[in-house]
């Protein structure tokens, strides 16, 4: 429930049952005030629910002994990488969190290059964030949760407030995390052409889910997707396209990559 100014409460989400498997990355997509960051907050107890039940690893969200093991295992990335710099050098800022977890100096030193290594930052260590490119400090953020080592790395509309190499760079991590480091990834996002990259998309709309499953599954009805408000990933509605007009183009094109791999063949 939320409250919408003081005059009625509204059900943020109701009859959500989804479950997110180790090694998956999973994309939530739906339009604005569809649900996908309450649910997101949800993942890591920044919320409870009123009614249900959340689960991280068997432990429920809302019981309060268990919220400080929840969050060593789910860490959260938030849309403004400002909001969660908290430190004047950036290899400070990514030692923060994984300080806070009472490690030793060297296991924290031996975590900070690793996470600047992942993101692509070690060479920017000295270096105060506020001079950091919008790419750079969102890469920076996610370093910080990294370097905390959790099982599930959760990013709410990460890539809202970047150009298109911003968003490029910050996917190509995401997929190498997940891909070869086994990180479980949540991505909530507006951008159907990051969502094709996941095992499994939602497709979330007033609260609810309105479908789940591969994205070559919720990106083939494009009707749906109109109907609350979302369009098909640019490739996917050019072989749309050309399908209606007769050509045989297969049904699992959902990105430029396979638009060009299938013309080029």
């Amino acid at each position: 429930m939320y409250n919408r100014g003081g005059l009625s409460e509204q059900v943020a989400l109701a009859g959500v049952d989804l479950d997110v498997r180790k090694g998956e990355f999973l994309a939530l997509v739906g339009p604005n005030g569809s649900g996908k960051s309450t649910l997101a907050r949800h993942f890591n107890a920044l919320l409870t629910p009123s009614e249900g039940t959340v689960l991280v690893d068997g432990m429920d969200t809302r019981e309060p002994d268990k919220i400080w093991d929840i969050r060593q295992r789910v860490g959260m990335v938030f849309q403004n990488p400002d909001n969660q710099i908290v430190s004047s050098l950036v290899e400070e800022d990514v030692a923060f969190g994984a300080e806070n977890l009472g490690l030793p100096p060297a296991e924290v030193r031996a975590r900070v290059n690793e996470a600047l290594a992942l993101t692509g930052l070690s060479e920017y260590r000295n270096h105060a964030p506020h001079l950091l490119s919008g790419g750079q400090k969102q890469r920076l953020a996610i370093a910080g949760v990294l370097a905390m080592r959790p099982d599930c790395l959760v990013l709410d509309e990460p890539s809202s407030m970047l150009d298109p190499a911003g968003r490029r760079e910050l996917m190509d991590i995401l997929t190498r995390l997940n891909r070869s480091r086994g990180v479980t990834v949540v991505l909530v996002t507006h951008y159907m052409e990051e969502a094709v990259v996941a095992d499994k998309v939602m497709l979330m709309s007033s609260g609810r889910s309105v479908l789940v499953g591969p994205p070559s599954e919720v990106f083939a009805d494009e009707q749906l997707l109109q109907s609350v408000g979302l369009e098909l990933p640019v490739a996917a509605k050019i072989a749309h396209r050309l399908r209606r007009r007769g050509f045989l183009v297969p049904g699992d094109i959902l990105t430029v990559k396979d638009m060009v791999s299938y013309l080029c063949r």
